[in-house]
């Protein structure tokens, strides 16, 4: 289920508010696709026998591919009624508390954590934990701020 707003405006009435979006697979083949794009081609994302051999038992993705996916995990979980758009206004912190193994799913719990008025809109700081199916423990903690720009 996600959170509605009903404007950029009230979004601050919707702080402590949370949602969770479905899971999804992270496959060794967008862990190379990652590993070709960002050229960062170390043998625990790729070699699975040397990784089958190492610290994690497999190969994992790339901490940096978990960040990426945020936009796609977290997709839909936030509704905002009359913004002409949202704008990544960076992070505030990141945590990368666990691998992700190639074949495993994730999925993200957002929730509004805060909301500033600012001089374009709203920023809306947003904690975003990136769960790893069958583990207690996240794989990633991120605080987001996105920048809600009313119509």
């Amino acid at each position: 289920m996600s959170i509605v707003v009903a404007s950029p405006a009230a979004l601050a009435d919707a702080v402590g508010q949370s949602a969770t979006s479905d899971w999804f697979e992270i496959t060794q083949e967008r862990i190379s696709a990652f590993a070709d794009a960002t050229d960062d081609w170390q043998w625990i994302h790729l070699d699975a026998d040397r990784a089958a051999a190492g610290p994690f038992g497999s190969t994992i993705a790339h901490g940096y591919l978990t960040l990426s996916l945020l936009p796609r995990l977290a997709s839909g979980l936030l509704e905002v009624t009359g913004v002409s758009m949202v704008v990544n206004y960076g992070l505030d912190k990141v945590r990368f508390l666990q691998p992700v193994p190639a074949g495993s799913r994730v999925r993200a719990v957002t929730e509004i954590a805060s909301v500033e008025a600012a001089s374009q809109g709203y920023r809306a700081n947003l904690r975003t934990t990136v769960e790893l199916e069958g583990s207690e423990r996240p794989a990633l903690i991120a605080e987001t701020i996105g920048l809600f720009i009313p119509a």
